[in-house]
C-alpha cells in the first residue's frame, strides 16, 4: 500500500530534519576538534555532548520515518 500525500510529506520532512541534524553534528565535531586544539577542551566537550544528542535524535527521526513508511504512523 502506498503512502498518501500527507504521509509522504511527513516522511520527507522527518528525513530532511534527520539529515540536517547529521550535517550539523559533523560540522560541530569539526568545530569541537578546533576548540580542543586551541586549548578550549571544556567547550569542545560541550559541543560533543550536543552532537551525541543530535545523533540520537537523528536515529529517532529515522525510526519515525520508517514507521510512516510501514503505515504504523498514518495521517488521514
Amino acid at each position: 500500500m502506498s503512502l498518501n500525500k500527507p504521509e509522504q510529506e511527513l516522511r520527507q520532512d522527518l528525513q530532511d530534519i534527520a539529515s540536517e541534524l547529521r550535517w550539523s553534528a559533523v560540522e560541530m565535531k569539526a568545530i569541537a576538534a578546533r576548540l580542543n586544539e586551541s586549548g578550549n577542551s571544556v567547550d569542545a566537550q560541550a559541543l560533543l555532548r550536543m552532537c551525541e544528542l543530535f545523533e540520537r535524535t537523528d536515529a529517532r527521526l529515522g525510526s519515525f520515518a520508517g514507521e510512516v513508511k510501514a503505515h504504523k504512523i498514518s495521517l488521514k
